[in-house]
């Protein structure tokens, strides 16, 4: 059994995970990608995006100096006063939030910030109270990571054999793409006493990301998990030098379903240290139709799903919980049913 993201405990605290099976052990099985090597790199993602929805990435060319300062100046905001940093909140939606997770209920031992990443949006008003070195690295780690996604994304359109190679990029590059960036601090867990090694607090419920890809990185330290397809849940062990790449529910839809929109969660054990991760949601511009490639699709083949626009289907998922499945609200057996 396990419970997820309940409402926050007398004490203050998130409720506790609870299992009845095992979910630390820590998975080998997870794809990694040679971003150097194009020859074999395209093959490799596309099976990662069927089989796992998620995959490593090595060799990305994004300087890890640039990495090790932004998580510097991030431990740096998390780490100062809370007066001080509830300047620079609540999200609306954009800021720095603590615990609340959307506004539908759920929680979790997680403070973060939330950017922002297209100054043509009306909703983009820059997070107060933040250090000038923080918003310029922010910026800076956005466009390399933006740049990554990109790569991948071609390498896709390329193994699928789409007439256009930015097919799927081209919708992260526009100047109107509605991509935004977490910066994710999960504090120290507190002692569980006698409950270490059988609960966990609730870092992060279990949910799937909505755009088209998202990009992660975090530093030393344990704590995400993925679903996979027998329903099995597994650790990802921990590797501040690369990329974590999962795909999202609107490239699952683009691909009909031959693509797996990862189910992923962040626990946080009682021995856990303090966790900073960095993630990057590339999603396409409001007014983009989502739909399944007509290049991709067999002869005789229907889609799985009712077209929708990003705006559409952002609305419909910022009404549900993060557990929920969102995108059965857009399959067409659900409106035939």
């Amino acid at each position: 059994m396990v419970v997820l993201s309940l409402p926050v405990l007398d004490n203050g605290l998130p409720h506790i995970i609870k299992t009845s099976k095992p979910t630390s052990n820590t998975f080998t099985g997870i794809p990694v990608v040679d971003l150097s090597n194009l020859a074999n790199a395209k093959t490799l993602i596309v099976n990662a995006c069927k089989e796992f929805g998620f995959f490593k990435v090595v060799n990305h060319g994004v300087p890890m100096n640039l990495l090790t300062e932004l998580e510097a100046e991030a431990v740096r905001f998390f780490e100062s006063p809370q007066h001080q940093k509830d300047k620079s909140g609540p999200p609306n939606p954009f800021g720095y939030g603590n615990k609340k997770i959307g506004p539908n209920g759920d929680v979790g031992w997680v403070e973060y910030l939330l950017f922002c990443t297209n100054p043509h949006n009306p909703n983009a008003a820059a997070v107060p109270g933040l250090q000038q070195t923080l918003r310029n690295l922010v910026n800076e780690y956005v466009s390399a990571v933006r740049n990554m996604a990109c790569e991948v994304l071609e390498m896709i359109a390329e193994e699928l054999q789409l007439a256009e190679s930015d097919a799927l990029s081209k919708m992260i590059r526009d100047e109107k793409s509605d991509s935004c960036f977490r910066l994710n601090h999960y504090p120290p867990c507190p002692d569980l006493g006698e409950l270490s090694g059988r609960r966990s607090l609730v870092g992060f419920g279990e949910h799937t990301d909505p755009q088209i890809m998202s990009v992660l990185r975090s530093n030393n330290t344990s704590g995400l998990q993925i679903c996979l397809k027998d329903g099995a849940w597994v650790s990802v062990p921990s590797d501040p030098e690369s990329f974590f790449l999962n795909v999202g529910d609107s490239l699952q839809v683009m691909t009909n379903g031959r693509f797996r929109s990862v189910k992923h969660r962040v626990l946080a054990a009682d021995n856990m240290k303090s966790r900073v991760s960095m993630i990057y949601f590339g999603g396409p511009p409001l007014t983009e139709r989502i739909t399944p490639l007509s290049e991709i699709m067999e002869e005789g083949e229907e889609s799985l799903y009712k077209e929708f626009t990003w705006s559409e289907y952002k609305k419909s998922a910022y009404k549900t919980k993060l557990g929920d499945d969102r995108l059965e609200f857009f399959l067409k057996s659900a409106s035939s049913a």
